[in-house]
């Protein structure tokens, strides 16, 4: 599983990738924390607010910090 952090380095970008890494490690998960900052690809692939969650290409949640736990229920979708 790749699980993507779109944002360009802001405190809720980097809020953002520490609660991803958390939720993994929590799971017994295989999965890699990816973090894009490239504004043109954050751009192309549709998201207008950062930070943005994206898991195995889909954009998950868009202009807000999810909780490791949220995180986690998306995971399990």
């Amino acid at each position: 599983m790749l699980i993507e952090i779109l944002g360009t380095g802001c405190a809720k970008c980097k809020q953002l990738a520490r609660n991803a890494e958390e939720a993994v490690k929590a799971s017994d998960i295989d999965a890699t924390v990816v973090k894009v900052e490239d504004i043109k690809e954050i751009a192309g692939r549709g998201v207008l607010m950062t930070p943005a969650l994206v898991i195995d290409g889909k954009v998950i949640a868009s202009g807000k910090v999810l909780t490791p736990e949220q995180i986690l229920q998306k995971i399990a979708q």
